[in-house]
């Protein structure tokens, strides 16, 4: 089948996708002095309450507790696990990180949560490098004024920084924890058997609360979107990823994000100092289980095999690269990015080592009368993007955008009206994503001949061909700002 019709089948069976016209710029408000009000009850009618304390729903919290247009509403964020306090900043790197965009970053910015990443620690990088590895086929994306293509920030900084600044709202965000969300009723006609007009949140200590909009933030095993019947699309990849933190051969300037194609699945190596490096490596669920359980040294050895070896290499391939490369250099000579490979790798951290299954997802729907889905509860993505976070902040401030529109023209924050446009909004951008990653990754997840010439050319093409590189650098860099 072509690939282009792939991608559109792809698209197809992700989700159906409302085509409206796309919300203007959002504005964020400054943050005000607003009344106090008392804490979660029975008798309570919550204007919002969030479900799920993750990154995302954190974050989704934080965003409507600084914002001036919800600064008389009632806010919940239930969250079933303990509060998350780091207290000192500990020296070893967690092995969970996230690739923050700029966008994401100016989410984060806009209710002050990237100030205190910028006090604890992250890293920047400017440059992106993919390559093949059955081929010297390479593409290079960076910046001419240098500025920051995104950042590599540890889940447990992040959700610090969120913590923190939810402690700083605590007058008009109310957080529970330790609280799980263990049945919802349905206002009608969302539900025939309640004629209430808010959603009754059931929790496991028997109490319940009332909110005129609950958003789902609680991953890709969402109870809320279970809860409500909400088709979700969904398989699992023959994959898992290994995660780690490795320790560099030598101190490099290491603002680079590596990623490297292999038969078996991407390896990614992304920046965290100038000695340490992030892994995310995607591969078989028998290689992921023999990768976590090798030694030290035997791990080692496997990551610079695979960012450094030639052993997929082809006599075929790589003269036929080598063709098109001279013609592309003889009819149009320019600068071609050559291939630079990674920094090696000396040691891992130990107990640093886990995996996880990978999967694809996408609710058909992700708004209802009173609901919204935000995040992996409304889409699952493959690693190699590194988009799962942004995709989720992405959410946020489209949800934020509407809704704040409605708190200004003094409408219900559970209507549909502004609840569909969110998610025209979300899925015009999430399932074009999806579908594209879902692509790549069984493009390349294969070493027969023909594909791999494909691609061959095909990355070589874009990176020699200026405004074709351009082109696709923009459709990453529009990508990075949702």
């Amino acid at each position: 089948m072509p690939i282009t019709v792939q991608v559109r089948t792809m698209a197809a069976r992700l989700a159906r996708v409302r085509w409206g016209t796309a919300p203007a710029a959002t504005q964020r408000g400054p943050l005000v002095s607003c009344r106090r009000w008392a804490g979660a009850s029975s008798d309570t009618v919550y204007d919002v309450v969030v479900s799920g304390g993750g990154l995302v729903g954190t974050a989704m919290a934080c965003a409507l507790g600084y914002d001036i247009h919800f600064c008389d509403k009632k806010i919940l964020l239930l969250e079933a696990g303990p509060k998350k306090v780091l207290g000192k900043l500990p020296e070893t790197y967690s092995n969970r990180v996230s690739s923050i965009s700029p966008g994401s970053a100016t989410l984060l910015s806009s209710f002050g949560a990237w100030d205190h990443i910028c006090n604890m620690r992250y890293r920047a990088f400017r440059r992106m490098q993919v390559w093949d590895a059955c081929s010297e086929a390479l593409i290079m994306f960076d910046k001419d004024n240098l500025d920051d293509m995104g950042c590599i920030v540890e889940n447990n900084v992040i959700m610090h920084a969120l913590t923190k600044q939810l402690e700083a709202v605590s007058d008009r965000v109310t957080v529970l924890y330790k609280s799980k969300a263990v049945s919802y009723t349905w206002p009608y006609p969302f539900s025939m058997a309640d004629s209430s007009p808010w959603v009754h949140i059931t929790l496991g200590d028997g109490s319940i609360l009332q909110t005129k909009l609950l958003i789902g933030a609680d991953g890709h095993n969402s109870g809320v979107r279970q809860a409500a019947g909400i088709q979700n699309v969904s398989w699992n990849y023959d994959q898992s990823a290994v995660v780690a933190t490795l320790h560099l051969s030598e101190a490099t300037e290491n603002n680079v994000a590596w990623q490297r194609f292999l038969p078996s699945g991407p390896i990614a190596l992304l920046p965290l100092s100038d000695t340490l490096s992030s892994l995310v490596w995607s591969t078989s669920h028998e290689h992921a289980a023999e990768l976590v359980s090798m030694d030290e040294e035997k791990f080692v050895d496997a990551v610079n095999s695979a960012f450094w070896s030639d052993a997929n290499h082809t006599d075929f391939i790589d003269s036929a690269g080598s063709m098109l490369q001279y013609a592309v250099a003889f009819l149009k000579p320019t600068k071609i990015s050559a291939r630079q490979l990674p920094p090696s790798v000396a040691r891992v951290d130990a107990r640093s080592r886990i995996l996880f299954p990978l999967g694809l997802g996408h609710a058909a729907e992700y708004v209802r009368p009173r609901l919204a889905l935000i995040g992996d509860a409304a889409h699952r993505v493959h690693p190699l993007a590194g988009q799962g976070a942004n995709m989720g902040f992405g959410d946020i401030s489209s949800l934020l955008h509407h809704l704040r529109t409605a708190a200004f023209n003094g409408k219900d924050l559970g209507s549909m009206s502004h609840l569909t446009a969110y998610e025209t909004d979300r899925q015009r951008h999430n399932t074009a994503l999806l579908a594209a990653t879902d692509l790549l990754k069984r493009l390349y997840s294969t070493s027969a001949t023909p594909l791999v010439l494909l691609r061959t050319w095909g990355l070589q093409a874009t990176n020699a061909v200026s405004p074709l590189k351009v082109r696709e650098f923009s459709q990453i860099s529009k990508s990075l700002a949702h």
